[in-house]
């Protein structure tokens, strides 16, 4: 095998297996929680589904892509693809929505009580589900034609205005259709970006205008949950909209030409997906509900393999 397509297969690789974990492991934290919690907060709803969306996003576009770079071949028949591609487009649009919701409900959270403010705050748990379906509703009309163009590869060479994908071809037909998916989606995801980097900002304003009620608070009432769930939805969108940038700007490169190199290919889905496969590691880290479920699991684990052993002696 080539020096290159290893590397590449190897990276895949690596990136698929650490994201599929980790969204496991959130999901199944989570999955704890409800069990035994009798509700969510709204941050840890939103956290959960983006974790869901994630895991979703990375089984759909990063797996076959794994497959397809170590050599396999017809993975998918026409209906096969129409129904892959559709759920990745889905799972990718979901990740930036509900990246930008979790930063929106935030700030919204943090918020200094207002007039409109304080009938809004106690009514964020009851708008999270019906925000999901909105959601859900938004990018499955907006992603519909995705399913139309997609088509199991063909033999010979890739037309123009084609994704390759490698297990999958997007075959738009002209550079009309082209032109038009695209500005759609990347309107989408622009509106949805601004949308989260203007309310991050708004909470970095508030906890550098606030640090010392912020500690206060933290003292007498507890206040500083909100401060570190504050701080890891800065994270996470600095982390998004990094490999956001990276990802459109190859993107906006793929729509000014009419074949599409399949390393280009490449490289878009492997940034586009770095997203999917560190979030949860920061969500391990920054969330004490999650961490604690997972140290938990872990005790509960250790005197089995201490008792195995000691039956193996």
């Amino acid at each position: 095998m080539d020096l290159c397509v290893t590397i590449k297969g190897v990276s895949f690789l690596l990136q698929t297996g650490m994201g599929i974990l980790g969204n496991t492991v959130v999901l199944m934290a989570y999955a704890n929680i409800i069990y035994t919690e009798p509700k969510l907060l709204p941050v840890d709803m939103i956290l959960c589904h983006l974790a869901f969306a994630n895991l979703m996003l990375l089984l759909t576009r990063c797996v076959p892509q794994t497959m397809t770079v170590f050599g396999l071949r017809d993975l998918l028949n026409d209906p096969g693809c129409k129904v892959v591609i559709y759920a990745y487009r889905i799972g990718r649009a979901l990740s930036v929505c509900i990246t930008c919701m979790l930063s929106v409900f935030q700030a919204v959270t943090i918020a200094p009580a207002g007039p409109h403010l304080s009938r809004l705050k106690p009514a964020l748990p009851s708008l999270v589900l019906p925000t999901f379906a909105g959601l859900w509703l938004l990018n499955m009309v907006i992603c519909i034609a995705a399913p139309f163009f997609s088509m199991a590869p063909r033999n010979g060479t890739v037309p123009a205005f084609t994704l390759n994908l490698g297990f999958c071809h997007v075959d738009f037909r002209d550079n009309l259709s082209y032109v038009i998916n695209g500005a759609a989606v990347s309107g989408r995801d622009f509106a949805f970006v601004a949308l989260m980097v203007g309310s991050s900002g708004y909470i970095l304003l508030l906890l550098h205008r606030h640090s010392r009620q912020v500690r206060s608070i933290r003292r007498s009432q507890g206040g500083g949950a909100e401060t570190r769930a504050a701080k890891t939805v800065v994270t996470l969108v600095v982390l998004y909209v990094v490999f956001f940038g990276i990802d459109n700007v190859i993107w906006i490169y793929m729509l000014t030409v009419a074949k599409v190199s399949p390393v280009v290919a490449d490289m878009r889905v492997f940034f586009s997906s770095c997203y999917a496969s560190l979030s949860p590691y920061f969500i391990i880290s920054s969330n004490k509900k999650v961490k604690a479920k997972i140290a938990c699991a872990a005790e509960q684990d250790r005197p089995l393999a201490d008792s195995q052993e000691s039956n193996d002696k």
